[in-house]
């Protein structure tokens, strides 16, 4: 099974890491499983940029990214090379480790979910 590793910009966030987790299933989603607020105001579908995140460690292990992601990450807020839409990061490898630093959610516009 996959590890995910969270980590945060907002530094009064402890990291996470979640364990046990399935291939075929999203950082969005996985985030959303285990309480771990990451803004998604269009529902995870690759519709917008507030699932936006920064893939540290284990972008291979991960579904590769498409021109439409990036489209919408260079809306994103501080994008950079490691940038990418968390409802678009699926886990494809049953022994991933993915580390996932989750900007600061406080600077995006929109629902909190």
């Amino acid at each position: 099974m996959a590890v995910v590793k969270f980590t945060f910009e907002d530094k009064s966030i402890k990291d996470v890491t979640v364990e046990n987790v399935e291939e075929g299933y999203s950082i969005l989603e996985i985030a959303e499983d285990n309480h771990l607020h990451l803004n998604h105001n269009c529902g995870g579908v690759c519709a917008c940029s507030t699932c936006h995140v920064y893939i540290l460690e284990g972008e291979d292990s991960l579904e590769e990214i498409s021109d439409k992601e990036e489209d919408f990450i260079d809306r994103a807020i501080n994008p950079r090379l490691e940038s990418r839409l968390g409802c678009q990061c699926v886990i494809l490898e049953e022994d991933a480790v993915v580390k996932v630093e989750i900007p600061d959610q406080k600077q995006i516009i929109g629902h909190e979910h």
